[in-house]
């Protein structure tokens, strides 16, 4: 793709000869890659926009809102975070993805908006494989399968039961790509059928599992957790193959139904537009690197199930890969049809 400079450069000078053209537009590329680690030394010279594509109060807001913190610490510019929720994160990726390149704009990602929704949706305004240069991986935390306490069943193992005995009556809220998959892996997995109410945002869908508009809701920790010790709602199992250490008292789904492939994580990491330049790229991961293994982060967020893992740009973009097939195949599975 033709630097933006260069596109306006050719299209300002209809009359020059082809051969001109094409020496002065190489010159001119050639010194715009030049200019490119001179623009990276000098960044950032102004605040960044964190784009999180989820609501204020979800897992994906607390946790980037922490990094972000962080992150402008190392860096020496504010970042101003602006949360962008809908349509699953779709919303704030699509705005990322058609931002400058400049390192002026990043997006708090998560399995949602960077390897699930291509699965989801039959069409999405941009392309999920290329239009995000990845930064660094944040985290990983898994979900917890709540009931509101109206709710009769007190494991897991009986709302499977009182599911098979009301086929599609018992209700599941989800705002989210990790909350609907994981309901819908549990409901093919476990034999049963359930009716989903969808929600714009995790509080809303919290608020009404608790007041018992809805009965059952799939939710990563953050949003559970507090509710759970709480006594509003009652936790059921929890997504990953192991117990959690924030709630270790609660069985997995593998344990809780006697199955053995059951497992839904969900993650966190930093997207940068496609094209942004590798320098840039560096400065950002540095800084996010510095805020994954801060010991502050790590004990705020480790009583939520949160673990941070620093890592490369490239192996951010190796995980992203395998987590979309991983993700293709788990709605595919689940029997859920692209919106």
């Amino acid at each position: 793709m033709l630097p933006l400079a260069l596109v306006h450069f050719l299209k300002a000078e209809p009359t020059m000869t082809l051969f001109r053209r094409h020496l002065m537009g190489l010159a001119l590329a050639t010194g715009l890659l030049h200019l490119q680690p001179v623009l990276a030394q000098g960044y950032p010279s102004k605040p960044i926009k964190a784009i999180i594509p989820f609501a204020p109060g979800s897992a994906t807001d607390q946790i980037g809102r922490a990094f972000a913190a962080r992150m402008q610490e190392v860096l020496g510019q504010p970042i101003v975070v602006e949360n962008k929720a809908g349509a699953n994160g779709m919303l704030g990726a699509d705005a990322v993805a058609k931002s400058a390149p400049d390192g002026y704009t990043i997006m708090i990602g998560t399995n949602s908006t960077n390897a699930a929704l291509k699965s989801l949706m039959k069409k999405l305004p941009y392309d999920q494989d290329t239009a995000f240069a990845p930064v660094g991986f944040m985290g990983q935390v898994p979900l917890i399968v709540a009931v509101g306490n109206a709710v009769p069943a007190k494991t897991l193992k009986e709302f499977v039961d009182m599911a098979k005995a009301k086929p599609g009556e018992l209700t599941f809220a989800s705002a989210s790509t990790s909350q609907l998959v994981s309901a819908e892996m549990l409901a093919s997995m476990a034999g049963i059928k359930l009716n989903h109410i969808a929600y714009k945002n995790g509080p809303n869908a919290m608020t009404d599992l608790i007041g018992g508009q809805v009965m059952m809701f799939t939710a990563d920790l953050a949003v559970t957790l507090p509710q759970v010790k709480a006594g509003k709602i009652r936790g059921l199992a929890v997504t990953s193959t192991k117990r959690s250490k924030a709630i270790p008292e609660l069985p997995t789904v593998n344990e809780a139904l006697g199955l053995k492939d059951y497992e839904l994580i969900a993650w966190f990491a930093a997207y940068a537009p496609a094209g942004t330049p590798p320098e840039i790229v560096a400065k950002l991961n540095q800084a996010l690197n510095a805020a994954a293994s801060d010991k502050a982060i790590q004990e705020k967020f480790a009583s939520l199930g949160f673990e941070t893992e620093p890592g490369t740009p490239a192996a951010l973009g190796q995980r992203t890969a395998t987590e979309a097939v991983k993700w293709a195949k788990a709605i595919r599975e689940a029997k859920i049809e692209p919106q």
